[in-house]
């Protein structure tokens, strides 16, 4: 039927072939008061969409298309829309709908709607047409405008793509900490969400410090703000810094591998070690005497919330942040050449699908 019927992506029929990306067409969820409908321009490519496609956290409803790093222009609003305009050049990320009632979304904190739906995956109820999302490897995307974000002008669409959810996933637990001068922040990995850790951790003010177990990232993690690097890799590597970070931000994905106890003794009194990378498997066992020496506390979240993305678009934009970024054109070949970059831990940093015109010439 095609567009606004049907939406075509590139998606996946099995975890089993993950990927093995086909185009199809997909219906989206029932088109409503508040709703913005986005031409999509470009998209990235995040670790959960491979967690997602190849089994890593579970099963998943197939056929899918993944992507929630959205970035596109608005073509369609609905009636009560009124923070959007037709041609709007808008970005979507990880979370499309959320109840609007609870008290999680009266605190500015929808991000932990227990009703919340993801951009992908999640199922809508019948009232809103009882389909899977589907995500932004694709000609366009439906979403609530509460989570539908215009992008500063001078933030290039390749670059603001995965600050829709890499960004806001590193953003939101510094600003949340308070992160700023005085204080000594580590982010742990250097990698998609790491970098970005780096770049807002230093425009907020903070002394950074990379923590890394591969070297060769060194000049990277220097460029993009961090004070020193630091190799996890040798031999007592922890020793020099007890007592050091009042923050530290985890976007490793090899978690289940971290001596704790080592990460744990750089913290300052009363740090915090804060996960926002998601492994397959689970952390080590932890006992509550780790927390001890030091009085250390230990967190995680999920994405941020809408005053926290502007927030960090008026950063990105103000200061002229730049994250890393290999740009790769939207196909069948395309999407599997990024995901299986991301599983492989190939690419510095991010990638962003593109040329999506080329893709979909009849939208």
């Amino acid at each position: 039927m095609g567009y606004p019927d049907t939406f075509e992506g590139f998606m996946v029929e099995s975890q089993d072939t993950w990927t093995t990306f086909k185009k199809q067409e997909f219906k989206p969820k029932k088109f409503q008061e508040r709703d913005i409908d986005v031409e999509i321009e470009c998209c990235g490519v995040c670790g959960s969409d491979v967690h997602t496609i190849d089994g890593g956290w579970g099963g998943a409803p197939m056929p899918l298309c993944v992507g929630h790093e959205v970035i596109g222009k608005a073509i369609r609003i609905g009636d009560k829309v009124d923070s959007v305009k037709v041609g709007d050049r808008v970005g979507v990320g990880a979370q499309v709908w959320s109840c609007m009632k609870c008290k999680p979304c009266n605190m500015d904190n929808e991000n932990y709607c227990p009703d919340k739906i993801d951009t992908y995956g999640a199922p809508y109820p019948e009232e809103m047409g009882g389909v899977i999302a589907q995500g932004g490897y694709a000609s366009h995307i439906r979403a609530h405008e509460y989570f539908t974000f215009k992008i500063p002008d001078n933030i290039p669409s390749v670059e603001a793509a995965p600050m829709m959810c890499a960004g806001l996933t590193t953003y939101s637990p510094l600003a949340r900490a308070n992160i700023g001068p005085g204080k000594k922040v580590a982010i742990v990995g250097v990698g998609g969400l790491g970098h970005y850790g780096i770049l807002w951790a230093s425009a907020m003010g903070a002394e950074v410090y990379a923590l890394s177990h591969s070297p060769s990232k060194k000049d990277d993690a220097l460029k993009l703000g961090a004070k020193e690097f630091i190799t996890t890799e040798d031999k007592n590597w922890d020793k020099p810094w007890a007592f050091t970070f009042d923050f530290m931000l985890n976007t490793a994905d090899a978690t289940n591998e971290f001596d704790l106890t080592a990460y744990m003794g750089t913290l300052n009194i009363n740090g915090e070690m804060h996960h926002v990378g998601l492994p397959d498997k689970p952390l080590p066992p932890i006992m509550a005497q780790m927390f001890a020496p030091n009085g250390c506390k230990m967190g995680g979240s999920h994405i941020g919330n809408r005053p926290e993305m502007f927030a960090m678009l008026k950063l990105a934009s103000e200061k002229k942040l730049k994250p890393i970024i290999h740009p790769v054109p939207i196909s069948e070949k395309g999407c599997a050449e990024a995901v299986e970059g991301v599983k492989k831990n190939k690419v510095r940093y991010r990638y962003t699908l593109t040329d999506f015109d080329k893709a979909f010439p009849d939208r």
